[in-house]
């Protein structure tokens, strides 16, 4: 008696091969080596409007496909061949660093392809935390860049992206150049200022000492004409 496979779950946007064994008006059934077909709906072909889905696939062909439904639950099992966003909507939060591509240059900033929908702008103003004339200034088009989420409005599909939240600030880098550039204090430099930091200890030490010693001198004095007055 043979063991039965175990049929391995299938994750949404998991990458899988199959062959087409069946063509209909609603799409193509694929078989992708479990007990059960998965299927393509025509919709689910290609981003562009598909009249016919012989147009697309054929009986025998093979292909590569995404999973749209992961056919929990008994539900069959649907795939896709538009690759799917690497990016979702949901996933995308502010505050959130993110890599991508610089997509396109306009005179008010740069679009960068993150994989989502929509690709996210960089304003100009948070290019740097220097001044920049012009986008081409700071960046390229086709270098990958970081940035920093700084809000998201899913209803206008906009995704407003920063590149200097993420650089040190200006007044910083000054201070760590300088401190860089500040020469170490040689030996005799050292000694020179210990000794003017014991010379100003010892002043207000030796002031104290002044005016103990004067109250003690007007305490003996008061002290002696009070004895001399008893006397008389």
């Amino acid at each position: 008696m043979s063991e039965t496979t175990p049929t391995p779950k299938l994750k949404k946007k998991d990458k899988i091969t199959g062959k087409v064994i069946k063509t209909s008006l609603a799409g193509a059934v694929i078989d992708i080596g479990l007990e059960k077909p998965a299927v393509i709906p025509i919709s689910q072909l290609r981003k562009e409007p598909v009249r016919r889905v012989e147009d697309v696939l054929k009986e025998g062909d093979e292909v590569e496909a995404w999973v749209r439904r992961s056919g929990e639950a008994g539900e069959r099992i649907e795939l896709t061949l538009i690759e799917p966003l690497a990016l979702e909507w949901r996933d995308i939060k502010k505050g959130q660093t993110l890599s991508g591509k610089i997509s396109k240059l306009e005179k008010f900033g740069a679009f960068v392809d993150l994989g989502a929908e929509r690709p996210g702008l960089i304003h100009i103003s948070e290019m740097s935390h220097d001044y920049i004339r012009t986008p081409e200034d700071a960046v390229k088009v086709g270098e990958e860049v970081e940035v920093q989420v700084l809000g998201v409005d899913r209803k206008k599909r906009q995704i407003k992206l920063s590149m200097k939240a993420l650089q040190p600030q200006a007044k910083e880098v000054m201070a760590e150049e300088a401190a860089k550039q500040e020469p170490a204090p040689t030996a005799m430099e050292v000694a020179i200022r210990k000794a003017m930091d014991n010379e100003g200890e010892a002043a207000p030490m030796a002031t104290k000492q002044a005016k103990g010693k004067k109250s003690s001198q007007d305490m003996e004095a008061l002290l002696t004409r009070t004895l001399e007055n008893r006397a008389k």
